[in-house]
């Protein structure tokens, strides 16, 4: 990549990081997988609290889309489990943390485990929830 598509790059994870938050987002990561896979190079996994608001989440690609970013497709909000956006060197994924727990992107692709995985419970484990 050069410095402008970085540059690109780092405004999408921005924005969509702050869009997030400003929904009330859970344990937000942003992974690195530009040197895993060609499809993208940022991967944003994050929790909500119901499905409502998993749903309510997909947000994230309106505000992609405002700031002139393309994006390639938009799933999962039918059921609110687990939300996708695609926006190309970007996707975004928002689950329940019991389905979070369950495919833990995290280890899948960002390689080495994240600190709090090493004999601690996730911060979003869904039987810690309540």
């Amino acid at each position: 990549m050069n410095k402008q598509d970085l540059k690109d790059l780092q405004k999408m994870v921005d924005i969509a990081f702050t869009a997030l938050e400003d929904m009330k987002a859970k344990d937000i990561a942003v992974l690195d997988t530009q040197d895993k896979t060609s499809l993208f190079a940022r991967m944003i996994v994050a929790s909500g609290d119901s499905t409502r608001q998993v749903k309510a989440l997909v947000k994230v690609a309106g505000d992609l889309k405002a700031a002139g970013f393309e994006i390639l497709s938009s799933e999962g909000q039918d059921t609110g489990e687990w939300a996708l956006v695609d926006a190309g060197d970007l996707v975004v994924h928002v689950m329940l943390p019991a389905v979070r727990d369950y495919y833990d992107l995290e280890a899948l692709w960002g390689g080495e485990k994240p600190s709090f995985h090493l004999g601690d419970a996730k911060p979003w484990h869904a039987a810690d929830s309540k």
